[in-house]
C-alpha cells in the first residue's frame, strides 16, 4: 500500500478528528478501507488540488462507527468506509469549493455544502461499490438538506 492516499494528501489527514482525539479514540484507516481513500483521492481530491493550486483542508475525514456515533454521523456514513471526506479551502466559500468540485472532479457521488453556521465545509463522496450518484445538496442554517443546483 502507498506510502499517501493521493498525489497531494497525506494519511494522518484522513485520520484527524478533535471528536475523537477528546473521546481519547485513535483513528486509523483500516487495511480494507484504503483502497477507496485512494479512489476518492484520485477522483475527486487529488484533480481539485491541482486546479485550485491551493491547499486543500480535510476537515473530516475516516471515521470509526464510535467516533461517527459520537458525533450524530448517518449511521450508513460513507466516512466509516473511506469513501467520504469533509474539507474546506481557506478564502472560498463552500459554495463555491461545492460548484469547484461539480467542475474539476472526475466523478463524485455526493457534493453537499454546508452553511457557515453548520460548519461551512463541503461534504464529498466517491464509491466504486456501484454507480456514483452525482447528486448535490445544501445544508442550509434552518437544518435538513435540499437540492442544489451549481
Amino acid at each position: 500500500m502507498s506510502d499517501r492516499p493521493g498525489r497531494f494528501f497525506t494519511w494522518s489527514e484522513f485520520q484527524q478528528s478533535s471528536a475523537a482525539a477528546k473521546a481519547g479514540i485513535k483513528l486509523i484507516v483500516p487495511e480494507a478501507h484504503k483502497p477507496a481513500v485512494q479512489a476518492l483521492c484520485a477522483h475527486v481530491l487529488d484533480p481539485l488540488r491541482e486546479r485550485l493550486a491551493r491547499p486543500v483542508k480535510i476537515t473530516g475525514g475516516y471515521r470509526t462507527p464510535q467516533t461517527n456515533a459520537l458525533i450524530g454521523g448517518s449511521k450508513t456514513s460513507q466516512h466509516m468506509v473511506g469513501e467520504a471526506v469533509d474539507i474546506k479551502v481557506s478564502g472560498v466559500p463552500a459554495e463555491d469549493l461545492a460548484r469547484a468540485i461539480v467542475d474539476f472532479a472526475d466523478d463524485f457521488d455526493q457534493v453537499i455544502w454546508y452553511a457557515p453556521s453548520r460548519g461551512g465545509h463541503v461534504h464529498v463522496s466517491y464509491t466504486e461499490g456501484r454507480a456514483n450518484r452525482r447528486q448535490t445538496l445544501h445544508a442550509p442554517a434552518s437544518g435538513g438538506y435540499s437540492p442544489w443546483r451549481p
